[in-house]
């Protein structure tokens, strides 16, 4: 069932530098939503040409997906990870036309929100090494040596709460 928690009201400049009002409100699931299927399958299979987008994680975790008035624009995955006993954020995107507008943070600081609700102390993530400039914004923290995931270059990051 869709929950709607919180909506959003963001104003953002394009290109042309025209105005404009994006209202983002996000709903959480416990199962793999299509509408993050979608916004998945945009990003990160057409865009960015990965093969193996889904796995055996999206069957444990919890999902957010940002939605101007009802079309998906952002999703997260939140799962827990017993072996570094914490919460890890994954598989974030955001649709190309909604890039650049706040809307990663936002969905971000719903995601932290969550697991700050169940006493979470650190959270990590598995960044794109492009986007790691982005997560440190936000507070993470790069940890150890860049890897490969599917010849993407990744970095792990952790943030203290």
């Amino acid at each position: 069932m869709r929950n709607r928690l919180r909506e959003f009201l963001i104003a953002a400049s394009r290109q042309s530098r025209s105005e404009m009002r994006i209202i983002m409100h996000i709903e959480h699931f416990d199962t793999l939503p299509e509408d993050a299927v979608f916004i998945r399958k945009e990003v990160f299979v057409k865009e960015q040409g990965f093969k193996n987008e889904f796995d055996e994680k999206d069957n444990e975790a919890h999902f957010l997906v940002g939605y101007e008035n009802d079309n998906p624009i952002a999703t997260c995955r939140i799962f827990f990870d017993t072996v570094k006993n914490i919460y890890i954020f994954g598989r974030i995107a955001v649709l190309k036309p909604y890039r650049g507008m706040g809307l990663g943070s936002l969905l971000l600081t719903e995601a932290q929100s969550y697991v700050t609700a169940k006493n979470a102390k650190k959270i990590g993530i598995s960044a794109q090494v492009r986007a790691a400039g982005f997560y440190e914004t936000l507070g993470f923290v790069r940890q150890g040596e860049e890897y490969l995931d599917e010849n993407c270059p990744h970095i792990y990051m952790e943030k203290t709460l």
